[in-house]
């Protein structure tokens, strides 16, 4: 799954670790879902979109894989 969380991270001029310490994940997580090596669980989803003020699409792209 791609996302855009890493240019709205640093659009917000926040860190990897600030924003691990408010969503509760270490920062290795907020690295992996940067560079898509891990896909959020859906309630991390809807903690990095209500803090960010977006919706989950706004923020995760998702791509059916194919068959």
């Amino acid at each position: 799954m791609k996302n855009h969380l890493e240019k709205i991270r640093k659009a917000n001029k926040i860190s990897q670790e600030e924003l691990a310490e408010i969503l509760e994940v270490s920062r290795q997580t907020i690295g992996s879902l940067e560079n898509g090596r891990y896909n959020p669980s859906i309630t991390l989803a809807f903690k990095i979109a209500h803090y960010f003020n977006m919706t989950i699409e706004e923020i995760f792209i998702y791509e059916e894989e194919s068959k």
